[in-house]
């Protein structure tokens, strides 16, 4: 299975110099924050996958103009052809009271209400934020520091990949694409990437039955 993963800078390629054959194999499409509604609406229009979202801590639009045709997974756990997907997103709190930023503690609160979901769900495959994790692809400044609580979160699910973007490649010799930590995948989504998810019995399942 082929998910397409967005976040914070748009793509000329895939967007200004569209062609169909660039997206055509993609199964779905996950923005991981700080990109137009209108960015996203493109996809949803001109690919057949869905597209799930969160916020990043620039998306304030989404608020009275969310991105048409896609599907907010924030504080939610979605399933799509049995891999379950944990949205949360924002970033680190810089700016008191800021709409989708938050404290280290704000965070952990969330993930807290959340405690039914990953019970009924029984975990989470993919986990999607828009910051990093604390120490692991973050920064050092506030803005771009990364939340502990993340680290919490695959310590104890080990989900197969944590896709975050926030950390630009133009920010210097810190940007890494890809990382591990423990038994997860850590992808830094900046522009686009693709990743190839190895599927399970029940993706099988799927595709027979909408043959």
């Amino acid at each position: 299975m082929k998910i397409l993963v967005l976040a914070d800078q748009e793509s000329k390629s895939l967007y200004e110099f569209y062609t169909p054959e660039k997206i055509k194999d993609i199964d779905l499409i996950i923005s991981c924050g700080d990109l137009r509604p209108e960015y996203l609406s493109f996809f949803a229009t001109f690919s057949r996958a869905p597209v799930y979202y969160i916020r990043g801590n620039h998306d304030c639009q989404y608020m009275h103009c969310p991105p048409e045709g896609c599907i907010c997974i924030e504080d939610d756990i979605v399933t799509f052809k049995g891999i379950r997907i944990m949205g949360l997103g924002g970033s680190m709190e810089y700016i008191p009271d800021a709409p989708n930023q938050f404290t280290e503690r704000k965070m952990e609160q969330r993930i807290r209400r959340m405690w039914w979901k990953l019970k009924k769900n029984k975990g989470f495959d993919i986990l999607v934020t828009h910051a990093p994790a604390y120490e692991l692809n973050d920064l050092q400044d506030l803005p771009h520091k990364g939340f502990s609580c993340f680290k919490s979160l695959m310590d104890k699910y080990s989900p197969q990949y944590f896709l975050h973007g926030h950390v630009h490649a133009n920010y210097g010799n810190v940007f890494k694409r890809k990382d591990v930590y423990g038994n997860t995948t850590v992808i830094n989504a900046y522009e686009y990437v693709i990743i190839d998810y190895p599927e399970t019995d029940q993706c099988a399942m799927d595709r027979v039955m909408e043959q």
